[in-house]
């Protein structure tokens, strides 16, 4: 029973380490930080889905479904959110047809 109750430790240690830092970033730095660490969205669903695959009760089974599909999503917004990021540094103007004047 310890090894469930050193689990949870983990995870609410670092869900808390997690809000602390991420409440203090900045703003205006905060998309261009998450839009740079998709890696680490990546690595996070790994985990999940190795956690998965050792998954043998149904309980632990059901997490690591839920820890695959939120570490999923979380790593398919970060590209979302670059695209999005990268699209405002696009030019505006449509470039002008051959043979047409200015």
């Amino acid at each position: 029973m310890i090894d469930g109750f050193l689990a949870l430790y983990l995870f609410m240690l670092a869900a808390f380490t997690g809000h602390e830092i991420i409440s203090r970033v900045p703003v205006i730095l905060h998309t261009p930080l998450m839009s740079g660490s998709n890696f680490v969205h990546g690595i996070v669903l790994v985990g999940a889905m190795i956690a998965l695959g050792e998954a043998t009760t149904w309980w632990q089974q059901l997490i690591g479904f839920v820890g695959v599909f939120l570490g999923a999503g979380n790593a398919a917004g970060g590209y979302v959110v670059t695209e999005r990021m990268l699209e405002m540094f696009k030019s505006s103007k449509k470039p002008a047809a051959a043979g047409e004047s200015k």
